[in-house]
Protein backbone atom coordinates (compact mmCIF):
# COMPACT_ATOMS: atom_id res chain seq x y z
CA UNK A 1 0.00 0.00 0.00
CA UNK A 2 1.28 3.57 -1.21
CA UNK A 3 0.33 6.89 0.23
CA UNK A 4 0.51 10.09 -1.71
CA UNK A 5 2.62 12.73 -0.18
CA UNK A 6 -1.11 14.94 0.37
CA UNK A 7 -1.93 12.49 2.32
CA UNK A 8 1.20 12.04 4.72
CA UNK A 9 0.88 15.65 5.02
CA UNK A 10 -2.59 15.62 5.17
CA UNK A 11 -2.26 12.52 8.73
CA UNK A 12 0.88 14.80 9.99
CA UNK A 13 -1.16 17.87 10.59
CA UNK A 14 -3.50 16.04 12.04
CA UNK A 15 -1.82 14.33 14.36
CA UNK A 16 -0.66 17.58 15.34
CA UNK A 17 -3.61 19.61 15.80
CA UNK A 18 -4.68 16.25 18.01
CA UNK A 19 -1.32 16.64 20.19
CA UNK A 20 -1.62 19.93 20.86
CA UNK A 21 -5.32 19.69 21.91
CA UNK A 22 -3.96 17.41 24.32
CA UNK A 23 -1.82 18.99 25.76
CA UNK A 24 -2.64 20.41 29.08
CA UNK A 25 -3.47 24.80 29.42
CA UNK A 26 0.20 26.56 30.51
CA UNK A 27 -2.23 28.32 32.65
CA UNK A 28 -3.42 25.26 34.60
CA UNK A 29 -1.64 24.14 37.83
CA UNK A 30 -1.28 20.93 40.01
CA UNK A 31 -1.37 20.47 43.89
CA UNK A 32 1.14 21.90 46.06
CA UNK A 33 -0.56 20.63 48.97
CA UNK A 34 0.70 17.12 50.42
CA UNK A 35 -2.41 14.86 50.67
CA UNK A 36 -3.37 13.47 53.65
CA UNK A 37 -2.31 9.93 53.61
CA UNK A 38 0.81 10.47 51.57
CA UNK A 39 3.65 8.03 52.17
CA UNK A 40 7.56 7.90 51.45
CA UNK A 41 10.90 6.90 52.87
CA UNK A 42 12.93 8.75 55.27
CA UNK A 43 16.73 8.07 54.37
CA UNK A 44 19.39 8.27 57.08
CA UNK A 45 23.13 8.01 55.22
CA UNK A 46 24.70 8.08 58.79
CA UNK A 47 22.99 4.56 59.78
CA UNK A 48 23.54 3.45 56.06
CA UNK A 49 26.11 0.56 55.57
CA UNK A 50 26.74 0.48 52.14
CA UNK A 51 25.29 -3.04 52.22
CA UNK A 52 22.87 -2.41 49.05
CA UNK A 53 19.78 -4.94 50.11
CA UNK A 54 17.57 -2.29 49.18
CA UNK A 55 19.18 -2.41 45.38
CA UNK A 56 18.82 -6.46 45.34
CA UNK A 57 15.50 -6.41 46.91
CA UNK A 58 14.20 -3.97 44.96
CA UNK A 59 15.08 -5.06 41.60
CA UNK A 60 13.27 -8.31 42.91
CA UNK A 61 10.30 -7.38 43.97
CA UNK A 62 9.32 -5.19 41.01
CA UNK A 63 10.28 -7.44 38.59
CA UNK A 64 6.69 -9.07 38.55
CA UNK A 65 3.75 -7.99 37.34
CA UNK A 66 2.66 -4.11 38.08
CA UNK A 67 6.49 -3.63 39.38
CA UNK A 68 7.74 -0.70 38.01
CA UNK A 69 10.48 -3.20 36.33
CA UNK A 70 8.37 -5.50 35.31
CA UNK A 71 8.35 -5.93 31.13
CA UNK A 72 5.57 -7.77 29.19
CA UNK A 73 5.78 -9.31 25.91
CA UNK A 74 6.56 -7.37 22.67
CA UNK A 75 3.03 -6.27 21.61
CA UNK A 76 2.77 -8.68 18.37
CA UNK A 77 1.12 -6.99 15.87
CA UNK A 78 1.95 -3.44 14.16
CA UNK A 79 -2.29 -2.27 15.54
CA UNK A 80 -2.31 -3.44 18.65
CA UNK A 81 1.04 -1.53 19.71
CA UNK A 82 -0.55 1.65 18.22
CA UNK A 83 -3.95 1.24 20.20
CA UNK A 84 -1.94 0.33 23.10
CA UNK A 85 -3.49 -2.90 23.76
CA UNK A 86 -2.46 -4.49 27.48
CA UNK A 87 -1.03 -8.69 26.77
CA UNK A 88 -3.15 -10.95 29.22
CA UNK A 89 0.92 -12.33 30.30
CA UNK A 90 0.78 -12.11 34.11
CA UNK A 91 3.71 -14.54 34.36
CA UNK A 92 6.87 -12.89 36.60
CA UNK A 93 10.03 -12.49 34.80
CA UNK A 94 12.34 -15.30 34.63
CA UNK A 95 14.96 -12.94 36.80
CA UNK A 96 15.59 -9.08 37.79
CA UNK A 97 16.62 -7.33 34.78
CA UNK A 98 20.46 -7.15 35.62
CA UNK A 99 23.15 -4.49 33.92
CA UNK A 100 25.24 -7.46 33.44
CA UNK A 101 22.93 -9.48 32.37
CA UNK A 102 24.22 -9.48 28.41
CA UNK A 103 28.01 -10.01 30.07
CA UNK A 104 29.09 -13.51 28.23
CA UNK A 105 29.09 -15.99 31.29
CA UNK A 106 27.56 -14.14 33.83
CA UNK A 107 23.75 -15.11 34.61
CA UNK A 108 23.16 -11.96 37.01
CA UNK A 109 24.69 -13.18 39.88
CA UNK A 110 26.47 -10.04 40.23
CA UNK A 111 24.94 -6.62 39.54
CA UNK A 112 27.41 -3.87 39.21
CA UNK A 113 25.34 -0.57 38.64
CA UNK A 114 26.73 2.04 38.43
CA UNK A 115 23.96 4.40 38.17
CA UNK A 116 20.39 4.55 37.94
CA UNK A 117 19.13 3.60 34.48
CA UNK A 118 16.08 1.20 32.78
CA UNK A 119 17.32 -2.01 34.71
CA UNK A 120 18.33 -0.20 38.13
CA UNK A 121 15.62 2.12 40.15
CA UNK A 122 17.15 3.01 43.16
CA UNK A 123 21.38 2.92 43.61
CA UNK A 124 23.98 3.02 47.00
CA UNK A 125 26.62 5.09 46.02
CA UNK A 126 29.47 5.89 48.28
CA UNK A 127 31.59 9.38 48.74
CA UNK A 128 35.39 9.00 50.32
CA UNK A 129 37.58 11.99 51.18
CA UNK A 130 41.33 11.65 51.63
CA UNK A 131 42.15 8.41 54.00
CA UNK A 132 38.38 7.60 54.00
CA UNK A 133 38.51 6.80 57.95
CA UNK A 134 35.81 8.37 59.37
CA UNK A 135 32.41 7.13 58.99
CA UNK A 136 30.18 10.41 57.61
CA UNK A 137 32.78 13.02 57.65
CA UNK A 138 33.61 15.19 54.69
CA UNK A 139 37.41 15.27 55.60
CA UNK A 140 38.93 12.07 55.65
CA UNK A 141 36.37 10.14 55.95
CA UNK A 142 33.79 8.15 53.95
CA UNK A 143 29.47 8.19 53.60
CA UNK A 144 27.17 6.56 51.46
CA UNK A 145 23.99 7.94 49.84
CA UNK A 146 20.78 6.79 48.27
CA UNK A 147 19.11 8.05 44.83
CA UNK A 148 15.92 7.13 43.46
CA UNK A 149 12.73 8.86 42.39
CA UNK A 150 12.06 11.46 45.23
CA UNK A 151 8.24 11.86 45.15
CA UNK A 152 7.38 15.47 44.59
CA UNK A 153 4.44 17.02 46.04
CA UNK A 154 3.96 18.82 43.02
CA UNK A 155 5.59 16.78 39.89
CA UNK A 156 7.58 18.39 37.12
CA UNK A 157 7.42 15.11 34.85
CA UNK A 158 3.59 14.92 35.50
CA UNK A 159 2.89 18.24 34.47
CA UNK A 160 5.10 17.85 30.97
CA UNK A 161 3.80 14.59 29.97
CA UNK A 162 1.18 15.30 27.34
CA UNK A 163 -0.45 11.97 27.18
CA UNK A 164 -0.06 11.76 30.98
CA UNK A 165 1.93 8.37 31.25
CA UNK A 166 3.07 9.96 34.12
CA UNK A 167 0.40 10.34 37.45
CA UNK A 168 0.48 10.65 40.95
CA UNK A 169 -1.88 9.57 42.87
CA UNK A 170 -4.31 11.39 44.46
CA UNK A 171 -4.28 9.60 47.94
CA UNK A 172 -0.54 8.38 48.27
CA UNK A 173 0.87 10.61 46.25
CA UNK A 174 3.12 8.25 44.81
CA UNK A 175 4.51 9.17 41.22
CA UNK A 176 3.91 6.14 38.68
CA UNK A 177 3.79 5.40 35.32
CA UNK A 178 1.73 4.39 32.65
CA UNK A 179 3.38 2.70 29.82
CA UNK A 180 0.44 2.31 27.62
CA UNK A 181 0.16 6.07 27.16
CA UNK A 182 3.89 7.10 26.56
CA UNK A 183 4.84 8.40 23.42
CA UNK A 184 8.77 8.93 24.00
CA UNK A 185 8.85 12.03 24.70
CA UNK A 186 11.14 11.96 27.00
CA UNK A 187 10.05 15.47 28.47
CA UNK A 188 9.90 14.01 32.10
CA UNK A 189 13.45 13.50 31.73
CA UNK A 190 14.33 17.38 30.66
CA UNK A 191 11.83 18.32 33.54
CA UNK A 192 12.62 16.00 36.79
CA UNK A 193 15.51 18.86 38.70
CA UNK A 194 17.10 15.40 40.20
CA UNK A 195 17.86 13.80 37.16
CA UNK A 196 15.83 10.25 37.65
CA UNK A 197 13.50 8.98 34.54
CA UNK A 198 15.69 6.73 32.70
CA UNK A 199 14.73 5.77 29.36
CA UNK A 200 15.80 2.01 27.92
CA UNK A 201 17.80 3.17 25.20
CA UNK A 202 18.36 -0.98 24.52
CA UNK A 203 14.95 -1.82 24.39
CA UNK A 204 13.20 -2.42 20.90
CA UNK A 205 10.01 -1.33 22.53
CA UNK A 206 11.93 1.50 25.01
CA UNK A 207 9.61 2.70 28.22
CA UNK A 208 10.26 5.47 30.96
CA UNK A 209 11.75 3.13 34.31
CA UNK A 210 12.06 5.52 37.72
CA UNK A 211 10.78 3.89 41.59
CA UNK A 212 7.14 3.96 42.28
CA UNK A 213 7.39 3.64 45.89
CA UNK A 214 6.46 -0.28 45.43
CA UNK A 215 2.89 0.75 45.48
CA UNK A 216 2.18 -2.69 43.51
CA UNK A 217 2.61 -4.40 46.76
CA UNK A 218 0.26 -1.85 49.09
CA UNK A 219 -2.80 -3.94 48.26
CA UNK A 220 -1.07 -7.17 50.16
CA UNK A 221 -0.03 -4.88 53.27
CA UNK A 222 3.03 -4.32 52.03
CA UNK A 223 5.62 -1.55 51.72
CA UNK A 224 8.74 -0.64 49.85
CA UNK A 225 10.95 -3.28 49.60
CA UNK A 226 13.99 -0.75 50.01
CA UNK A 227 12.45 -0.41 53.08
CA UNK A 228 11.69 -3.65 54.13
CA UNK A 229 15.04 -5.40 53.69
CA UNK A 230 17.07 -2.62 55.24
CA UNK A 231 18.87 -4.45 57.91
CA UNK A 232 20.06 -1.31 59.76
CA UNK A 233 17.04 1.20 59.44
CA UNK A 234 18.72 3.35 56.96
CA UNK A 235 15.54 3.50 55.11
CA UNK A 236 12.39 3.86 56.90
CA UNK A 237 8.85 4.05 55.31
CA UNK A 238 5.84 5.19 56.61
CA UNK A 239 3.18 8.60 56.11
CA UNK A 240 5.06 11.50 54.56
CA UNK A 241 3.56 13.67 57.89
CA UNK A 242 5.31 11.14 60.10
CA UNK A 243 8.70 10.95 58.43
CA UNK A 244 8.97 14.63 58.23
CA UNK A 245 8.44 15.02 62.10
CA UNK A 246 11.08 11.96 62.82
CA UNK A 247 13.71 13.69 60.67
CA UNK A 248 13.34 17.29 62.04
CA UNK A 249 13.73 15.45 65.64
CA UNK A 250 17.04 13.38 64.48
CA UNK A 251 18.55 16.88 62.79
CA UNK A 252 17.59 18.99 65.83
CA UNK A 253 19.32 16.33 68.53
CA UNK A 254 22.53 16.41 70.07
CA UNK A 255 25.11 14.33 68.42
CA UNK A 256 26.56 11.93 70.82
CA UNK A 257 23.25 11.36 72.22
CA UNK A 258 21.70 7.43 72.16
CA UNK A 259 18.20 7.57 70.34
CA UNK A 260 16.34 4.62 69.31
CA UNK A 261 15.86 4.24 65.94
CA UNK A 262 13.02 1.91 63.89
CA UNK A 263 14.04 -0.41 61.60
CA UNK A 264 12.02 -1.11 58.10
CA UNK A 265 8.51 1.26 59.48
CA UNK A 266 8.56 4.30 61.12
CA UNK A 267 5.86 2.83 63.46
CA UNK A 268 8.07 -0.39 63.91
CA UNK A 269 8.62 -2.25 67.46
CA UNK A 270 11.95 -2.79 66.26
CA UNK A 271 14.31 -0.81 66.95
CA UNK A 272 18.22 -0.34 67.36
CA UNK A 273 19.80 1.93 69.64
CA UNK A 274 23.05 3.77 68.68
CA UNK A 275 24.35 7.71 69.04
CA UNK A 276 22.86 10.21 66.84
CA UNK A 277 25.45 11.45 64.50
CA UNK A 278 25.90 14.94 63.74
CA UNK A 279 24.03 15.53 60.56
CA UNK A 280 24.83 18.32 58.18
CA UNK A 281 23.28 20.71 55.96
CA UNK A 282 19.20 20.19 56.69
CA UNK A 283 16.47 17.89 55.94
CA UNK A 284 16.70 16.77 52.21
CA UNK A 285 13.32 17.31 50.51
CA UNK A 286 11.25 19.42 52.73
CA UNK A 287 11.42 22.36 50.26
CA UNK A 288 13.18 20.89 47.71
CA UNK A 289 11.15 21.14 44.27
CA UNK A 290 8.46 22.44 46.26
CA UNK A 291 8.85 19.50 48.64
CA UNK A 292 9.22 15.86 47.92
CA UNK A 293 7.73 12.74 49.68
CA UNK A 294 11.25 11.06 50.21
CA UNK A 295 13.53 12.58 52.75
CA UNK A 296 17.11 12.55 53.20
CA UNK A 297 19.77 12.91 56.43
CA UNK A 298 23.27 12.90 55.78
CA UNK A 299 26.53 13.74 57.67
CA UNK A 300 27.88 14.95 54.62
CA UNK A 301 26.80 17.89 52.80
CA UNK A 302 24.60 16.89 49.82
CA UNK A 303 26.15 19.01 47.56
CA UNK A 304 29.57 17.12 48.34
CA UNK A 305 27.52 14.44 47.39
CA UNK A 306 26.83 15.17 44.37
CA UNK A 307 23.34 16.89 44.76
CA UNK A 308 22.29 20.01 43.02
CA UNK A 309 22.10 23.12 44.65
CA UNK A 310 20.53 25.07 42.25
CA UNK A 311 17.49 23.35 42.83
CA UNK A 312 14.61 25.96 43.74
CA UNK A 313 12.67 25.47 46.63
CA UNK A 314 9.13 26.32 44.67
CA UNK A 315 7.15 24.10 42.80
CA UNK A 316 8.30 23.96 39.21
CA UNK A 317 5.42 22.59 37.23
CA UNK A 318 4.45 26.53 36.74
CA UNK A 319 8.14 27.13 35.44
CA UNK A 320 8.57 24.03 32.99
CA UNK A 321 5.48 24.40 31.37
CA UNK A 322 6.23 27.88 30.28
CA UNK A 323 8.97 26.20 27.81
CA UNK A 324 7.62 22.55 27.42
CA UNK A 325 4.34 23.21 26.66
CA UNK A 326 5.33 25.28 23.65
CA UNK A 327 7.16 22.63 21.76
CA UNK A 328 3.52 20.92 20.87
CA UNK A 329 2.85 24.26 19.55
CA UNK A 330 5.80 24.34 17.71
CA UNK A 331 5.47 20.85 15.80
CA UNK A 332 1.88 21.85 14.75
CA UNK A 333 3.46 25.20 12.89
CA UNK A 334 6.12 23.61 11.22
CA UNK A 335 2.96 20.47 10.03
CA UNK A 336 0.94 23.17 9.19
CA UNK A 337 3.73 25.38 7.40
CA UNK A 338 4.96 22.35 5.61
CA UNK A 339 1.43 21.58 4.09
CA UNK A 340 1.05 25.14 3.31
CA UNK A 341 4.50 25.03 0.77
CA UNK A 342 3.66 21.88 -0.06
CA UNK A 343 0.27 23.58 -1.48
CA UNK A 344 1.60 26.45 -3.33
CA UNK A 345 4.50 24.41 -4.99
CA UNK A 346 2.22 21.44 -5.78
CA UNK A 347 0.12 24.59 -7.42
CA UNK A 348 2.69 26.13 -9.38
CA UNK A 349 3.74 22.74 -10.62
CA UNK A 350 0.46 22.24 -11.71
CA UNK A 351 -0.01 25.49 -13.72
CA UNK A 352 3.52 24.93 -15.35
CA UNK A 353 2.73 22.12 -16.53
CA UNK A 354 -1.06 22.90 -17.89
CA UNK A 355 0.65 25.91 -19.73
CA UNK A 356 3.27 23.72 -20.85
CA UNK A 357 0.22 21.48 -22.54
CA UNK A 358 -1.49 24.79 -23.72
CA UNK A 359 1.52 25.18 -26.32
Amino acid sequence: MTISRRGFLKGVTGSAVALAAGVPSVEAKMSTVLPPEAVGLLYDATLCVGCKSCMVNCKTKNSVPGGALYKEDLVTGVVDALICKKSEQTEPMAAPPYETGSIKGNEGIWDASQDLSGKTLNIIKAYRNGTGEKKDSPTNGHAFFKQQCLHCISPACVSVCPPGALLKDPKTGVVYYDAYRCIGCRYCQLACPFNIPRYEWDSAWPEVRKCQLCRHRYKDGKYAACAEYCPTGATIFGKVTDLREEAKKRFAMKPGAIYDFPIQTFNSRETTSRPVAAYADKVYGLTEAGGTQNLMLSGVSFELLGFSKNIPDGALPDLTWAYIAKIPWVFLGVAIGGTTLYAITHRKSSDSKEKGGHQ
